[in-house]
């Protein structure tokens, strides 16, 4: 296969399928040749990156992951997708250990969001407790000339259960939870617009789209990266 991309992947699986699932919904195909190739790694056994972030005596996702990098990148993919926010904390590592460029969603989301939103100054985050603690989306906000508007702990626990307790675990998404989330970090935190910085929030918007506040869905708007290089790809090919 030529002019292809890899998708690593797995974090969690369900995330990904909703990737997947919106990618393949938003290629412009009339027929099975006109869609896209990519490589799926599905890596669900990679350890969880919150744990880790929060306490580097756990195990380190990192070495799975740059297995999945060094591996694929012998198959010369185009490029990479990571659709997994708090996996780019380590983005500097993988992106290192090869040669092929690796799309970077946060800092994706917040070209987009100035794009979008160019009024916006106080920018909302939400995600696991990796996510925040790790400032993947604060620090890129921060560079932007943007305000982080970070979760209260009372955000944060109710956005810890809808990722783990109900997506992760049982693959259900509790709509008045996540939209009161949303709702919380505009009208209490003040935020402009709020980041879902996780892609199990990404999935959640997916099945219980949230309409009443501006949001930047970051797996969304790596799905029109991704579409956007891979048609580019197949334009050439």
């Amino acid at each position: 296969m030529q002019k292809f991309f890899t998708i690593i992947g797995g974090m969690g699986t369900m995330a990904t399928e909703s990737y997947l699932h919106q990618l393949n919904l938003r290629t412009p195909a009339h027929a099975d040749q006109e869609y896209l190739n990519y490589i799926l790694v599905n890596h669900a056994t990679v350890p969880d990156r919150t744990t880790y972030i929060l306490d580097h005596t756990q195990e380190s996702p990192l070495p799975s992951l740059l297995e999945d990098i060094r591996q694929q990148s012998l198959l010369k993919p185009e490029f990479f997708t990571l659709p997994c926010n708090t996996a780019h904390y380590f983005f500097d590592e993988l992106q290192a250990a090869t040669d092929v460029p690796i799309l970077h969603m946060p800092r994706e989301t917040v070209k987009e969001i100035q794009r979008k939103y160019p009024n916006a100054q106080r920018i909302g985050i939400t995600g696991t407790r990796g996510t925040i603690a790790d400032k993947i989306y604060e620090d890129e906000l921060v560079r932007a000339g943007l305000t982080p508007v970070l979760p209260s702990e009372t955000i944060e626990a109710q956005t810890m259960e809808l990722i783990y307790d109900d997506i992760k675990e049982n693959n259900t998404v509790d709509a008045q939870l996540f939209h009161g989330i949303v709702r919380q970090m505009v009208e209490d935190q003040h935020a402009d617009v709020v980041i879902l910085g996780c892609t199990e929030l990404s999935l959640a918007n997916e099945r219980e789209p949230e309409t009443t506040y501006p949001v930047a869905d970051g797996q969304s708007i790596l799905v029109d990266r991704t579409l956007e290089k891979a048609l580019k790809l197949q334009k050439n090919n």
